[in-house]
């Protein structure tokens, strides 16, 4: 099969490069899809530059990629499944999920990391919610506890998880507030926002607004800088963020979480959980009408490295979708 292969560190656009190598069988458990669309994420711009470097004592390797075909999110095609896979998938079956290793013809995926792709979205849509929906999803939900009538800010509104996370703030009821750059205002404005504040011309930390709960996607402010802006009892639920080449994220994310012992207010970090019920959430409001795909653009499989290249930059309105290499596979 064809796929997108790094066998070294640095920009996607640089290192990936289209391989043949050979399709995956599926495992106990597994299910084996043809990959029809991906999207960018955050993630595999990490992943292919090994960067925090501490990735690669773990998943990442470390002086080579241990896992050579990035990609996380996927919509796609049930091939085949393997034994013991459970879910009630068969061939023939539209799936989306998430797997490392999804800029490829096809993947083989735990059966518990995918769910029946929403039947009205197209390939790209449906591969643009997975990791970002999800993660939303856990975020305001699960670590965050929303609830309606409360007022939420978001931060970083107009981003993969941002753009969705507005979304379902507004269908739980809740009064939403985002922050995003001057460019992306009317976009954050028209996913149903209550208010909007462009960071550029306005400081959120210094107006007299205060939040049952922040979601913090990305940047650098420091969860003690977030807190002054959150009501005595509130939540900031941190997703990563920026950091130092060596550790990233993770001193910032320590600090919020060391601070929430000593007050009444609490900070959690969200660790997303790709699984079945999830996904089949994220569905479920798909076709209620209450959630909406944001996608930037489209790009073609070959040139998946310059899409997580932009994601890289920051520079996207929600997601990049990838249009699978998957759809070159003749059809019986």
């Amino acid at each position: 099969m064809k796929a997108l292969v790094h066998h070294e560190f640095g920009r996607a656009s640089a290192v990936l490069r289209l391989e043949e190598v050979e399709t995956p069988t599926p495992s106990e458990g597994e299910v084996l899809v043809r990959v029809m669309a991906t999207s960018a994420n955050p993630y595999d711009w990490h992943f292919i530059r090994g960067e925090p470097w501490f990735m690669r004592l773990g998943p990442g390797g470390l002086r080579a990629p241990k896992h050579p075909i990035p990609g996380g999110d996927f919509a796609g095609v049930v091939e085949a499944v393997g034994s013991g896979a459970t879910g009630g998938f068969s061939e023939g079956d539209e799936v989306y999920g998430f797997q490392h290793g999804a800029f490829a013809e096809y993947v083989a995926v735990p059966h518990g990391r995918m769910a029946r792709k929403p039947a009205e979205l197209s390939w790209e849509q449906a591969a643009s919610l997975p990791l970002a929906a999800v993660t939303a999803w856990q975020g305001l939900k699960g670590m965050g506890g929303i609830e309606a009538g409360q007022k939420v800010l978001i931060i970083g509104a107009s981003g993969g998880i941002g753009s969705l996370a507005v979304q379902m703030a507004k269908a739980w009821g809740a009064e939403v507030t985002g922050v995003c750059s001057t460019a992306n205002v009317p976009t954050v404005r028209s996913l149903g926002a209550d208010h909007v504040i462009d960071y550029v011309s306005e400081d959120y930390l210094r107006g007299d607004d205060r939040y049952d709960l922040a979601f913090q996607l990305g940047g650098t402010t420091s969860p003690l800088a977030i807190r002054r802006v959150l009501s005595d009892r509130g939540t900031l639920v941190q997703c990563a963020g920026d950091g130092s080449k060596l550790l990233g994220p993770i001193l910032n994310v320590v600090k919020g979480m060391v601070a929430s012992r000593f007050m009444s207010q609490r900070v959690v970090l969200v660790n997303t959980v790709e699984d079945t019920a999830s996904l089949d959430a994220v569905r479920e409001m798909v076709e209620a009408g209450q959630l909406v795909p944001v996608i930037d653009h489209t790009t073609e499989f070959e040139d998946a490295g310059f899409a997580v290249d932009e994601v890289e930059t920051g520079s996207p309105q929600g997601k990049i979708a990838i249009s699978g290499y998957g759809r070159e596979v003749p059809q019986e």
